[in-house]
């Protein structure tokens, strides 16, 4: 395998941590340095171990957790996403809104959008690949993009329209992405 495909297969994973990362931004609207390490570090940590514990694992149980990871994550997905909902729904009644870079929502995403990167490292396994170089290079990628991405959401959230519903788009966004992935793993048709 090439750098050039490690490099492509390290953006393709990223995405849904960029996506993710962009609706924790809107909901901030404020960023800190230290909201954007945890987030960045979590999302890179979970995008980099996952393919290790994948290809350790290898083909003995590639079947079992291919038949329901799509539902794991998309459960992640909804589970946070419901949240944000609800908060959106509720309206501003003076309590700060849920901070999606802390405590057991950041390690539900983490996870859930990383669930991906553990089918790679099983692939990668049938391959003979070795591990360690396409993991590093995944997890920076994926760092950076949750870095790009909360900035991103932040910058969005200036637009009053964005700013008044945010916690409904970011709701939106992580149930459009655990839709997704269910239809990339051919649920609905």
């Amino acid at each position: 395998m090439t750098l050039l495909n490690i490099a492509a297969l390290a953006v393709a994973l990223a995405m849904d941590a960029f996506a993710v990362a962009i609706a924790a931004g809107i909901k901030l609207g404020r960023v800190s340095l230290r909201q954007t390490f945890r987030l960045a570090w979590h999302f890179g940590f979970f995008q980099a171990a996952m393919p290790v514990v994948g290809w350790v694992a290898g083909l003995t149980i590639r079947e079992s957790i291919a038949r329901y990871d799509h539902w794991v994550a998309f459960g992640l997905l909804l589970f946070v996403a419901q949240g944000m909902l609800r908060d959106a729904f509720r309206g501003d009644n003076g309590t700060p809104s849920r901070d999606p870079t802390k405590g057991w929502t950041l390690v539900m995403l983490s996870l859930a959008t990383s669930l991906d990167a553990l089918a790679v490292g099983l692939s990668l396994s049938l391959i003979e690949v070795d591990i360690w170089a396409p993991a590093l290079l995944i997890g920076l990628v994926a760092a950076a993009f949750t870095t790009l991405g909360l900035h991103l959401g932040k910058r969005l959230t200036r637009a009053t329209l964005v700013r008044r519903y945010a916690d409904a788009i970011g709701g939106l966004v992580l149930l459009t992405i655990g839709l997704n992935i269910l239809r990339q793993h051919g649920v609905f048709g």
